[in-house]
């Protein structure tokens, strides 16, 4: 949610939604959290939430553009890896899910304990699949139709 993120900011400085998630250490998304006015607060909050709304269609659309990629290829292998990517956005979107669980929850209490490792792992992992699932459904939705 662009449009939310010139209001991100601590101590006068900007900070984006993609640094908590990967960027940032654990030390500064604690600072972060644990510095942030109300405003702010709020403001992270709804971007959050907006983001469970976000999930609903991207996630399924990926899915979605990998089967039908899936439909315009005759080579069993290729079907199985893009159904294989289809299903997959599932375990994306609940890496999704339990990544905003974490952040909201860190909001609210910003003692960020040992599963900051788990969580970069999971965000990794969200990131991996969902441009994997977006980069070989448009791969195969762009090329000309053949016999692979």
């Amino acid at each position: 949610m662009k449009w939310m993120e010139n209001d991100l900011r601590v101590n006068n400085e900007k900070f984006t939604v993609i640094g908590l998630e990967l960027f940032y250490s654990k030390q500064k998304v604690a600072d972060i959290l644990a510095s942030v006015d109300e405003r702010v607060r709020t403001i992270l909050r709804y971007h959050l939430f907006f983001d469970f709304a976000f999930m609903t269609g991207a996630y399924p659309g990926i899915a979605s553009l990998c089967m039908m990629a899936g439909k315009r290829i005759n080579s069993f292998q290729l079907k199985e890896v893009l159904y294989a990517f289809a299903a997959l956005q599932l375990l994306a979107w609940i890496a999704d899910i339990l990544e905003n669980l974490w952040l909201l929850k860190w909001i609210e209490q910003p003692s960020i304990g040992d599963e900051f490792t788990w969580y970069h792992m999971v965000v990794v992992i969200k990131w991996i699949l969902a441009l994997s699932g977006v980069v070989t459904g448009v791969f195969f939705m762009i090329r000309k139709k053949q016999n692979l």
